[in-house]
């Protein structure tokens, strides 16, 4: 068997030598996906330690169902680990986490941004911290149990959509570096559904195999953003005008915070002819300007913090021809990204879209295959 590896042959993660002396580290949050990825490695002969990362208060996170990385879930990867026979560590990451990923979301949103912090949770503290500490345990990589597809090209290790787009979480990971892409590892990106996952789950009878998954982002309770940032950041929630485009004042608000682009439902004016939507937060004057639908149409996109994985360098042609997803929920739609610099450019949208937010991601697709270009930051409308 040992002249099959030192004739090139790589196992299922692409090392030429024996899964038994490969060492991979595991991120487990205590959800089927990271579990099965987990139970499979071990049970194909590899080198496994499991490590769950606890991001926030413990004693709190008991009493919160339906969110990664909570008292609960560090429970179910700990019982994971011990029923398949490997090392599995709890590393207490609430700090990094906080000033990581907490306060620049409470930040975000008192400057009128939409913030996605599981796009920096994976960016600053998983894909960065918990990576390094990865190595640190002379792990040759590091596996987790998102939906996304790692392939090998012609210029190195390239990022694809899963097989499975109603599990993609591409838009979630478009900050992965080329050099992190070279040492992660996505074992479930090529399953066609769900439903394979807990098959899996049932084969290695594992206790999570009917666990449901998080919905929430994990450190904000019942969707309700506000009251967090309220408790983050005391006063936040300062009342203003509702205005229209012309500056007209329709109406009273309690506070920036509970409003978004693009939200119709709560503004509290009524006896309009039309519909009012959120066109723009000013927070400086602490106003929510509504107007109507077409109002939220979008064209141009001035994007910032570019993380590209396209193979030549992003600002050495004038206009790159993609699909870009502004919203996790959508399909990419065609664009022409200009670069501006090697981190910053303006995105054209062939189609305008409604709804588009500061703070949130704008990822970048390849039109005519499933690979992912990268993406960047959408940091302030026209």
């Amino acid at each position: 068997m040992a002249l099959d590896w030192t004739h090139g042959r790589l196992n299922s993660l692409g090392f030429a030598k024996p899964p038994s002396e490969t060492r991979v580290v595991v991120a487990m949050s205590g959800g089927v996906d990271s579990s099965v990825v987990a139970a499979q490695l071990a049970e194909e002969g590899y080198d496994v330690v499991g490590v769950t990362l606890q991001l926030y208060d413990h004693g709190a996170a008991l009493a919160k169902k339906g969110a990664c990385c909570a008292g609960r879930d560090i429970h179910d990867a700990r019982r994971v680990a011990e029923d398949m026979g490997f090392p599995h560590y709890v590393l207490d990451y609430e700090n990094v986490f906080k000033d990581a990923v907490i306060d620049e979301f409470a930040d975000s949103y008192l400057g009128g941004a939409t913030p996605v912090p599981c796009i920096r949770c994976n960016e600053r503290v998983k894909f960065k911290d918990l990576l390094e500490t990865a190595k640190d345990l002379d792990a040759d990589c590091m596996a987790t149990g998102h939906y996304i597809q790692r392939k090998v090209g012609e210029h190195g290790a390239e990022l694809h959509s899963a097989a499975d787009a109603n599990r993609d979480q591409s838009y979630f990971l478009f900050s992965t570096t080329p050099a992190q892409l070279e040492y992660l590892r996505f074992p479930l990106g090529h399953l066609a559904s769900k439903a394979e996952t807990r098959a899996l789950a049932a084969k290695y009878g594992l206790s999570v195999a009917d666990k449901p998954d998080s919905q929430d982002i994990c450190f904000v309770p019942n969707g309700d953003y506000a009251s967090v940032i309220e408790k983050l950041r005391p006063g936040a929630g300062e009342p203003g005008d509702i205005v229209d485009m012309d500056g007209n004042v329709l109406g009273k608000h309690d506070g920036v915070i509970h409003y978004t682009i693009g939200q119709r439902r709560g503004l509290g004016v009524g006896g309009l002819s039309a519909p009012l939507y959120v066109v723009k937060l000013d927070v400086d004057k602490k106003h929510v300007i509504v107007g109507p639908k077409e109002a939220l149409a979008t064209r141009k996109i001035p994007v910032r913090e570019i993380n590209w994985l396209g193979d030549a360098p992003f600002d050495s042609q004038d206009e790159w021809h993609v699909g870009v997803k502004v919203r996790s929920t959508r399909a990419p739609a065609g664009a022409i990204i200009r670069p501006i610099s090697a981190t910053e450019a303006e995105v054209e949208l062939l189609t305008p879209e409604e709804g588009v937010s500061p703070g949130q991601a704008c990822v970048f697709y390849d039109d005519g295959s499933s690979r992912i270009f990268g993406g960047g930051w959408i940091w302030r409308g026209y």
